[in-house]
């Protein structure tokens, strides 16, 4: 710039030399004057050192303009790296609490059946020996055969009869029925009794085939009862069986995202060995945990401190691990989906449940098992458990706590 201006300085110099140097005198000629009028060479010199200077304003103008374009991209460079830092910092802390929140929660959930209470009154349906509907799987299959298979004709002087009834009685109080907790006991002791009755009439001319197809008929309106309660209870627990399987499977895939968060921000590994699953992350969340992550950046930003200023640039530069960590939170985020996914499904476990367990006590109603009144009682006492279930299941997993903390996540910035 100092140069091109001492050019022009030479330049309009020489220009306006020229033009006070004295010409020398020429011939007259008439058509002098008109020349002079035609010929304007001192205004073509005055255009000429105008442009060159508009030329030297567009230029200083120019420089102004790509020196502020630097700066102000310089400026955005560094603006964009504490946007980036602040973006995975943030996101990293609330991994961290999510990482916590869905572990408990999955150990909540696997650990769940139904409830004491519901367990209870299912298994209370399903025993031989209760009364809930009014009778007595028991005592019913005895009034049955003396009834039935007997005619009624039973007499203590009667061996035979006797002996059918007492044989009926042992098979029904066997210890092995006695040991099943749910699912079977009503079905098999059925079972069994009509196989003892069919060896029995071999030998017993009174013990005919219709006799036993008329025994089989009434008993059969208690075993359809218990048949539609067992098949509750199976589907049930098959479900049951198969949201832990998936519980389970979620479980590892969070414990390997921990493990990769874990090294890459350099705490230590949880070391499983032995020990369960649930026990091993919550020991690990002693070390692992929200504020520890805080103090971990805090840590990292006073290490990349120069005078008052952090330099992010080099802080992320530096530590590439973090730019992983954050790209990877997807993968967090979409675990807590599939943990809603299987936690809603236990509610429809639950409700399915209860529709079965609810038909096959209409079932006991049609059969004249049991009146109405006592059926409507006990649908109304099922449903009520069923509510409480689902409250207190509700109340201890508390399901939005995960989703406002994951909600924080803000997963779809990648950072490269």
């Amino acid at each position: 710039m100092r140069y091109l201006t001492l050019l022009l300085i030479c330049l309009a110099g020489t220009q306006i030399a020229l033009a006070q140097e004295p010409k020398p005198q020429q011939p007259t000629d008439p058509n002098a004057e008109l020349k002079n009028v035609v010929m304007p060479q001192v205004r073509t010199q005055d255009t000429t050192i105008r442009r060159i200077m508009e030329e030297l304003q567009k230029i200083q103008a120019s420089d102004q303009s790509n020196s502020s374009a630097i700066q102000g991209l310089l400026q955005g460079r560094e603006i964009d790296n504490i946007t980036k830092y602040q973006l995975i910092r943030n996101n990293i802390v609330y991994a961290s609490e999510t990482y916590y929140l869905l572990n408990k929660k999955i150990i909540d959930l696997k650990s769940r059946t139904t409830t004491n209470n519901l367990d209870v009154f299912i298994t209370s349906l399903n025993n031989p020996e209760s009364k809930e509907l009014g009778f007595s799987l028991s005592d019913r299959i005895v009034e049955l055969v003396e009834k039935v298979v007997l005619k009624g004709k039973k007499d203590k002087n009667d061996d035979k009869s006797n002996k059918i009834v007492e044989s009926t009685k042992s098979i029904i109080a066997s210890p092995i029925f006695q040991s099943f907790t749910s699912l079977t006991p009503p079905l098999a002791i059925a079972n069994s009794v009509m196989n003892f009755l069919h060896s029995v009439s071999i030998n017993n001319k009174e013990i005919n085939q219709q006799t036993l197809k008329d025994f089989e008929k009434e008993l059969n309106k208690y075993v359809v009862y218990y048949t539609a309660l067992n098949d509750a209870n199976n589907k049930f627990e098959y479900g049951l069986n198969f949201n832990k399987d998936q519980l389970n499977l979620l479980h590892d895939n969070l414990y390997d995202h921990i493990m990769f968060t874990a090294s890459a921000l350099k705490f230590n590994l949880p070391q499983r060995g032995n020990k369960s699953l649930g026990e091993t992350l919550n020991d690990f969340f002693f070390d692992f945990k929200k504020e520890k992550v805080v103090l971990f950046f805090d840590d990292l930003e006073n290490k990349y401190t120069k005078g008052k200023k952090v330099d992010y640039e080099a802080l992320l530069r530096e530590n590439p691990n973090l730019k992983e960590v954050n790209n990877q939170l997807e993968d967090l985020v979409m675990q807590t989906k599939r943990f809603e996914n299987l936690y809603n499904e236990y509610f429809t476990l639950l409700d399915s449940y209860y529709g079965k367990v609810a038909s096959a006590l209409k079932i006991a109603q049609d059969n004249g098992l049991a009146d109405k009144s006592t059926i409507d009682a006990k649908q109304s006492e099922f449903r009520n458990l069923k509510d409480e279930a689902v409250k207190e299941i509700q109340a201890s997993i508390n399901i939005k706590e995960l989703y406002n903390n994951t909600d924080k996540i803000k997963y779809r910035y990648r950072i490269f």
